[in-house]
């Protein structure tokens, strides 16, 4: 870890050039104003399949190639593996979460173990479809009460960890789950583990499509819940 930077935000990225375009510049305006060091990692397919890497070298950001596989868990063991901050911000790259709102995020870093950007917290909202939202909030909801996770948004990635305790994690689910899997882990190796959820507007992606297939979606969290629950 580099005592000279403070905050990593890691960003997964497929095929997500268009995005990034735009959001990019908008982070890096963002972190320019914090009176400390910080960085972005977009973490990319393993093998290039747009121009992300043209675009992050001409913005200045760090470009990485996923590491042993394509799913959304490689990419985000991978860039946990590669920041060098003292927080680490995990954000997506399609533009539902908002760069400017991480100043939000950054102020209860000295407080809490982890500061969620809360979607279904009193002042949250999402542009998400009817049926979204339902999935969501029944896997927000099994999660909290099977797993004892005392959190109204457990499946939002928009985040900030310290650094230290999220590197400590062996974490193996390679989805989408792999987020909930975080929390979990983090909550049950941790005593008196605190929480924070700032009210989040979450937005609909600017360009391209959603990687996520909802039907393999619902098994592999129900599956992930089974394994967590059991320690399997």
């Amino acid at each position: 870890m580099n005592s000279d930077l403070v905050i990593s935000v890691v960003i997964p990225a497929y095929q997500e050039e268009e995005n990034l375009r735009i959001i990019l510049p908008r982070l890096q305006q963002t972190l320019s104003i914090l009176p400390y060091g910080s960085e972005v990692i977009v973490v990319d397919t393993m093998q290039q399949m747009d121009n992300a890497k043209e675009v992050c070298t001409q913005l200045g950001t760090i470009y990485k190639n996923r590491e042993h596989g394509n799913n959304y868990g490689d990419a985000i063991r991978t860039g946990i593996e590669s920041a060098k901050g003292k927080y680490i911000i995990c954000m997506d790259a399609d533009g539902s979460h908002t760069p400017e709102f991480i100043h939000k995020l950054i102020e209860h870093r000295d407080v809490f173990d982890v500061v969620i950007a809360s979607r279904y917290i009193d002042g949250g909202t999402t542009d998400n479809s009817k049926l979204l939202i339902f999935m969501s909030l029944v896997v927000n909801i099994m999660y909290s009460f099977v797993l004892g996770i005392k959190c109204k948004d457990v499946s939002n990635s928009f985040r900030l960890y310290r650094a230290e305790r999220l590197k400590s994690l062996h974490l193996k689910c390679a989805n989408f789950d792999i987020v909930e899997e975080i929390l979990f882990k983090l909550v049950k190796k941790n005593r008196n583990f605190e929480i924070k959820e700032v009210p989040f507007y979450f937005k609909k992606r600017m360009f391209g499509h959603t990687k996520r297939n909802l039907v393999a979606f619902m098994f592999s969290y129900l599956f992930t819940i089974i394994k967590l629950k059991f320690d399997l």
